[in-house]
């Protein structure tokens, strides 16, 4: 009996322990858990009736009843189990109340009629599970597997075969325990052949799932063991190779499909990665098909096993398309559509490229940059029209590339602008080779479309590193020198200086700085004296303007007058200094008995504003000075430029009682009518005229002036004067009035109120000193 039960209970460790590793290998056989579990809970049984056969009462009732538990466990974990196997899952939530219904059923039935009803209502409980399960597992659709079916009969017999201890009690527990051996044996061989049947369709699903995902991939695969053994190719590798079979790409070999330059790294790279010792890697290189046609491919390798060995697996991806498309892409971002040459975004790649911030200065590689702009082509296109115009362009980009060495970079930059950038050896014999060949080939007529067109450029040249040290401002420099060309009729060039470096970042600044002068104040102004050309007697200041630009130092008029005219600001500045001079002479009146009359420069631009007459006035008013104080210049430029709108605003002004007069005459557009028109109050003949003073051509010119002048009705003043000899000359011719460093600089505002002082004082002194004694007060 003893041995039975021992036989009994090693079988359902067997089987229990064989189902349960069944699922630990793979989870998804849920239903091998749960029967394994069952089986081990029925080791419990056999302990059980070890236990009884001791004959104590309280041990004997206490087993009857842990028999009931230990049933309804086994018949809920079976139940579980065989629901899974009937792809029916119940779900845990379950679990405890079966067991909890189950317990109490056996227990009841022990409780009221002993183990003998107990045994019956499990022996009853087991036969239905197994019909549930015969159903669930005979259902058409419910498997696919014939072997499972015999699960249900089975479980139907070990429900059949408890009924053996009812009706036999203790006697029939051998016969009970072989039998259920005998049968979970067989249900264990059964359900672990439903194991392995599902395990081997699983594996076959997945071999499918392959099979479909590679045979039908637009991306290569290519499994390799070795360096050069290729073991599988799906489809789309074999047409990325352009062979038919694996035998024939194993036939051509990696080494027909990879440059020979890369075929020892490349077979370090897959035995590193077979061994292990890299994980995966991946990168974009050229590689041939059997043909020999030159492909782009993106390759991924990483570790992978075949048929138990260790392999690589490399995804293949094509990119050639792809890889030509942004090459397109890429020139044209770097080429001029309408003449194939490099264009601006080339230029300074190259420049970049060239000018190495990390390279030493000493070792740096030199080059020459020249920047090359046709003159006046804007002019040809108008006159022949845009589409011969695109001719000449393609034509003359042609010209210099066949005019250059083939290690020139020509490039045509925007419009008319072309480029050129070589090495050298020597900068200025490259340099002059370079303007030499671009000379001689403007020298030659240009062929465009049967005709024959000469044309003229302006070239700017750069060195490296001798003219900038980066390529923003070598180009800046190039562009500034070519802008000084230009100034030269015909084909000329200019070679950047150092200033050119900045180019015009420079004026952008200086436009910056000087709007937020204007707002801070930063313009002041200087008075240089007038005399009378007889007495040497003050009669007259000129106001000048002045900037201190902070961080940088005085900047010439010439410079910031021009920039305040481009910008526009020459309103603004020419009203601030209009303002400033008047506030000086409310305070030269208020302060001295005697004052004298100041004259303010007026830009032509200025002249151009219809309110201009109207914006004096209010000054004037503003400031508490009358108007005959006040003396405005112009230059003969503007009143000629617009001599209507111009006579206009002198009849306005004379109308106020503001006195006019005409600066640097004599240089310009001189004109007897226009000084017939204006009607002037005085005119200043211009330092050109006076410099050549005391020669005779000079004095005749200078006195054929003053006569003019006189017959009508002029005030004349000498600028410029800075000798004794000048001086009698001046004023021998009838100049009535001089200025000039003879006299005085342009003085401060402290300065000129000692003129004042002295002039206030010292009237009678003043009349007696003669023109000899140098300047004015000393």
């Amino acid at each position: 009996m003893n041995y039975v039960l021992v036989i009994n209970a090693a079988i359902s460790l067997i089987m229990g322990s064989a189902l349960v590793l069944v699922w630990r290998r793979d989870p998804t056989q849920a239903f091998t858990r749960y029967i394994g579990w069952a089986n081990l809970v029925q080791l419990l049984v056999p302990l059980t009736f070890l236990v009884k056969v001791r004959g104590d009462p309280f041990v004997d009732t206490i087993g009857n009843l842990a028999l009931m538990v230990i049933a309804a466990g086994y018949s809920t974990l079976l139940l579980i189990g065989t629901a899974h196997l009937a792809n029916r899952p119940l779900g845990h939530k379950l679990a405890w109340p079966i067991l909890l219904t189950l317990a109490l059923v056996n227990t009841a039935a022990v409780g009221l009629a002993g183990l003998r009803l107990g045994q019956a209502s499990m022996a009853t409980i087991n036969t239905m599970l197994g019909v549930v399960c015969t159903y669930w597992l005979w259902n058409a659709g419910s498997t696919r597997y014939s072997s499972e079916k015999l699960v249900g009969p089975l479980l139907v017999l070990l429900g059949l075969i408890q009924f053996i201890y009812v009706v036999y009690q203790d006697a029939g527990t051998a016969l009970l325990a072989t039998l259920g051996a005998l049968l979970r044996v067989m249900l264990g061989l059964v359900l672990l052949y439903a194991a392995l049947d599902r395990g081997a369709l699983a594996t076959r699903r997945l071999q499918n799932r392959f099979e479909r995902l590679t045979e039908r991939s637009p991306q290569g695969i290519l499994i390799c063991q070795g360096s050069d053994s290729i073991v599988y190719a799906n489809p789309a590798c074999l047409a990325i190779y352009g062979v038919k079979s694996l035998a024939e790409l194993q036939v051509a070999t990696v080494a027909q499909t990879i440059p020979e330059a890369e075929r020892k790294a490349v077979g370090r790279l897959l035995d590193q990665i077979q061994r292990g010792q890299k994980d995966d890697t991946g990168y974009e290189a050229q590689r041939h098909r059997v043909d020999g046609t030159p492909m782009w491919l993106r390759l991924h390798y990483f570790r992978t096993e075949w048929d138990g060995s260790p392999a690589v697996q490399v995804l293949i991806s094509d990119e050639t398309e792809r890889y030509y498309a942004s090459q397109a892409l890429i020139y044209q971002a770097l080429h001029d559509e309408l003449t194939g040459l490099p264009n601006r975004t080339a230029l300074i790649k190259s420049l970049r490229n060239r000018c190495n911030p990390a390279q030493p200065m000493q070792s740096a590689q030199h080059f020459v940059l020249v920047l090359m702009n046709l003159d006046r082509f804007k002019l040809f296109n108008e006159a022949h029209g845009h589409s011969m115009g695109d001719d000449v362009l393609r034509a003359m980009g042609q010209a210099l590339r066949a005019s250059m060495d083939p290690a020139c970079e020509v490039m045509r930059l925007s419009g008319d602008e072309f480029a050129l950038v070589c090495s050298s050896e020597d900068d200025r014999d490259t340099a002059v080779d370079l303007v030499t060949r671009v000379r001689q080939l403007l020298g030659r007529p240009l062929k465009v479309a049967h005709q024959e067109l000469f044309l003229d450029a302006s070239l700017g040249i750069a060195l490296y590193p001798g003219s900038a040290h980066d390529a923003e401002s070598l180009l800046r420099a190039a562009n500034a020198a070519m802008h000084v060309a230009k100034r030269t009729p015909g084909t000329s060039y200019r070679l950047a200086e150092k200033a050119f470096e900045r180019g015009s970042s420079n004026t952008l600044e200086q436009e910056q700085a000087l709007r937020a002068g204007i707002e801070r104040g930063e313009f002041q102004l200087v008075y240089q004296p007038k005399v009378n050309a007889h007495s040497g007697r003050l009669t007259s200041f000129e106001a000048l303007a002045r900037w201190n630009r902070p961080g940088v130092g005085v900047v010439s008029p010439v410079e910031f007058i021009a920039v305040a005219e481009r910008t526009g600001l020459i309103g603004a500045l020419g009203t601030h200094l209009l303002k400033q001079a008047c506030e000086q002479i409310a305070h030269w009146q208020s302060r001295f008995e005697s004052c004298v009359p100041v004259a303010v420069n007026v830009s032509p631009l200025q002249l151009l504003d219809p309110r201009f007459p109207e914006l004096v006035a209010q000054i004037l008013r503003a400031s508490g000075v009358d108007s005959q104080w006040l003396t405005l210049e112009i230059t003969e430029s503007s009143a000629v430029q617009n001599l209507e709108q111009t006579t206009v605003q002198i009849e306005q002004l004379r109308s106020m009682g503001v006195h006019v007069a005409m600066d640097d005459f004599g240089t310009g557009f001189s004109s007897l009518n226009m000084l017939r028109s204006l009607r002037l109050h005085t005119v200043k003949i211009d330092r050109g005229l006076i410099d050549p003073l005391p020669n005779p051509q000079a004095i005749a010119v200078v006195r054929a002036i003053c006569q003019l002048a006189d017959a009508l009705d002029l005030h004349v003043v000498a600028e410029g004067v800075e000798t004794t000899a000048q001086t009698i000359a001046a004023r021998d011719a009838g100049c009535a009035e001089l200025q000039g460093f003879l006299y005085a600089q342009p003085l401060s505002v402290q300065d000129a109120e000692g003129w004042l002082e002295r002039f206030a004082e010292r009237w009678s002194e003043t009349l007696e000193m003669p023109l000899q004694s140098g300047k004015l007060g000393e």
